[in-house]
């Protein structure tokens, strides 16, 4: 009876360790996860979202630059005078509680018909904007891809770290029980032992620096994705897949229609161009329709004067055209005319730099990518090296044949080894993600 009682309450502790588990297991989150998740929360997105909002109601709104407007008023006054008058022939009037009461409304409308083409200028540069909206919310989307990829593939790295540090911790273990066991027996020395066990706790605490390392990386991870959940609820693989097909001439090819930054900045030189039209339209005349509905009604319950009226009510409509022709404005119109010409060349020369930035930047992009992925298949050529050095040093030691000295010698190479493998994978990762991120293909 008390077996199957120990039985059964063993078989009950095993299910609720497993569901605790269950509850604090970490989700794998993939990349293509925590892009979306990025792009669905970042905060530097739904700002860049907001801005091209913006511009798409203004173009929204283009075609009522053509449209005139219209204006209503209306007021109301009411008097309650004393009155006193003195005529030329000495005659006297005085009365008080003179009530009068004036209504007035009316409705005016005011169409410009020719400003200088200045609304079809206004028309056409709400259109620019809202392609420079769409390009700098497209360049944020980017750019957010990239700091995920490179975020996320930083975890990977770490974890690789940690993965070769257990690698040494492994190593100094055994190292440290063979100067144990030689030192029992008489063949070793208390040193061996000492410095061993300085070497097996120095990758320990490297390794709780890593561990400590992950976390943060995990955390800021989180943090660009905006997402509810903390680092410490998603765990990532410690793989770094590599795309080693990428060509400098593909790269280059076509890249001014696709790099967000260029294309924002040629927008840029459009609405400059728009801006320039309107300047320019103030050298010319306007013309605009004018009409008005107007409404009076005057009632005074007494008047003074007996020619005064009782009541006068007058309503109607008027209409005409206005025209004004600019003489002179102080040179304001030159000299808006000049910041314009001023701004669209400042503006064309920032595209031009900005071109040759991007293919300065292409340039050392790839040649850094190259130049990773021969370092990478240079490191792991070595590190099988390193390995099969250490098992060979670690075999002699045990004989007796090595000194501790050429066995760290040994574990220091591949340590160094695996150091320099794995910041060469991260490294071509780097460089892959901004080569795409300058061709603006990370957006599909």
């Amino acid at each position: 009876m008390k077996k199957k009682l120990l039985k059964c309450f063993f078989t009950v502790f095993c299910i609720l360790a497993f569901s605790v588990n269950c509850i604090h297991a970490q989700r794998l989150l993939t990349l293509e996860e925590a892009i979306a998740t990025a792009l669905m929360n970042n905060y530097q997105i739904q700002l860049s979202r907001n801005d091209s909002l913006i511009a798409a109601i203004d173009y929204s709104y283009r075609n009522m630059a053509f449209l005139p407007t219209v204006n209503a008023g209306a007021g109301y006054t009411q008097n309650d005078n004393n009155q006193k008058q003195t005529l030329a022939d000495g005659t006297e009037r005085k009365s008080n509680n003179l009530q009068s009461k004036n209504v007035q409304a009316n409705v005016t409308l005011n169409w410009v018909l020719f400003d200088g083409l200045k609304m079809f200028a206004t028309r056409e540069k709400t259109a620019a904007l809202l392609a420079s909206g769409e390009y700098a919310a497209r360049e944020q989307v980017i750019n957010t891809i990239a700091e995920v990829i490179n975020n996320y593939y930083a975890i990977a790295r770490n974890k690789q770290l940690i993965a070769a540090t257990d690698v040494q911790i492994a190593l100094n273990e055994e190292r440290s029980k063979l100067a144990q066991n030689k030192l029992d027996i008489g063949t070793g020395a208390k040193p061996d032992v000492l410095q061993s066990k300085v070497d097996l706790n120095s990758q320990k605490s490297l390794r709780m620096q890593q561990v400590t390392q992950v976390e943060q990386l995990k955390e800021q991870l989180a943090q660009i994705m905006n997402s509810k959940i903390s680092g410490a609820a998603f765990d990532i693989p410690d793989t770094i897949p590599l795309n080693d097909a990428l060509n400098l001439g593909a790269i280059q090819e076509g890249i001014e229609q696709t790099n967000p930054t260029l294309l924002l900045a040629k927008s840029n030189i459009d609405v400059a161009g728009y801006a320039l039209k309107e300047s320019r339209s103030l050298l010319f005349p306007t013309l605009s329709f004018n009409s008005m509905y107007n409404f009076t009604r005057t009632d005074n319950k007494k008047v003074i004067n007996p020619y005064s009226t009782l009541f006068n009510q007058s309503q109607g409509y008027n209409y005409g055209f206005t025209a004004n022709i600019p003489l002179f404005n102080q040179l304001n119109a030159r000299r808006a005319i000049k910041q314009s010409k001023l701004f669209l060349n400042m503006q064309q020369l920032n595209y031009d730099n900005q071109r040759s930035l991007l293919n300065l930047s292409v340039v050392n992009a790839y040649k850094s990518y190259d130049q990773q992925k021969r370092a990478l298949k240079l490191e792991e050529e070595n590190i099988l090296l390193a390995k099969e050095n250490v098992d060979i040093v670690f075999q002699t030691y045990k004989l007796g044949m090595a000194t501790l000295v050429q066995l760290r010698e040994a574990q220091l190479s591949l340590a160094q080894a695996y150091d320099r493998l794995i910041e060469a994978r991260y490294n071509a990762k780097v460089s892959e993600t901004e080569l795409m991120r300058l061709k603006g293909a990370l957006l599909k």
